[in-house]
């Protein structure tokens, strides 16, 4: 049952494992097991629960242990001001306990598979730039919606194909690295931009000798040529200082929270 669990018939018993939607819609009653079913999720696990033949026989509590890079990767989002958000299919009492612990803002539980991409949708309606980060399956309408999918490289390769950017580490810390470059990137392109037309805005008139009867300046063929050259050189200049940027790193590899030289 997709989102919700299994049902299967074994030695002739008729077992339901799965979540307390997919009790509820068998009719099953969880009884006494219901207190212990909170319990389980309030301490920030999942609970699956368990029933034969129509009555409950267990609680199971399955915990998802956060990579140690996790919270420096949402505190390297926050310096971005990029607002985080959890989409999990996990109950809400789990997913609030594990985003308050990594600093997350915003948490959207219970999420069946199929709906990732229509909660993605939700977001860019209200007019935010989104960029899904995912690895499995289910992820991949979710990845086609968004303006950014980013796909893990460990992940399924129907979610890699459908990305637009793949990292090759399992590392959520890679994440806001991804962003950072491409921002720079981006911001060495204007900075290039910006100064090549500058600077043949003024270098061409003098060199075509617009200025040579009012000002007297003129430029000789020869050192046009080596002016054009200095702008190009100025340009490669510019954008090698992307290797001086800073990446960020988890707090056990930098005793100061942030970024450090990257390589």
């Amino acid at each position: 049952m997709p989102g919700h669990g299994a049902i299967a018939h074994v030695v002739g018993r008729r077992i339901v494992v799965g979540n307390r939607r997919l009790l509820e819609r068998e009719g099953i009653d969880l009884g006494a097991l219901a207190a212990r079913r909170d319990e389980v999720a309030e301490g920030g696990r999942t609970a699956v629960l368990a029933a034969i033949d129509g009555k409950p026989a267990a609680v199971i509590g399955i915990a998802d242990a956060p990579r140690e890079t996790s919270a420096p990767a949402v505190a390297a989002l926050h310096e971005l001001r990029v607002e985080v958000v959890m989409l999990t299919g996990d109950n809400q009492a789990t997913a609030a306990r594990i985003a308050q612990r990594l600093g997350i803002d915003t948490v959207i539980a219970e999420v069946l598979p199929g709906d990732k991409a229509a909660k993605i949708a939700e977001l860019q309606a209200s007019g935010r730039k989104v960029a899904m980060v995912g690895d499995g399956v289910n992820d991949a309408p979710a990845l086609a919606q968004a303006d950014l999918g980013i796909a893990i490289g460990a992940g399924t390769d129907v979610a890699i194909e459908t990305a637009d950017v793949v990292l090759m580490r399992s590392d959520p810390l890679d994440v806001p690295t991804a962003l950072r470059i491409g921002r720079a990137t981006l911001r060495k392109m204007r900075q290039n931009l910006g100064w090549a037309i500058g600077y043949n805005a003024i270098a061409l008139p003098i060199a075509a000798g617009v200025f040579e009867p009012a000002f007297g300046l003129v430029l000789r063929p020869e050192i046009a040529a080596l002016s054009m050259s200095g702008s190009s050189l100025i340009v490669a200049v510019n954008a090698l200082a992307l290797k001086r940027l800073r990446l960020p790193t988890t707090a056990a590899a930098d005793p100061t929270p942030g970024l450090q030289p990257g390589p």
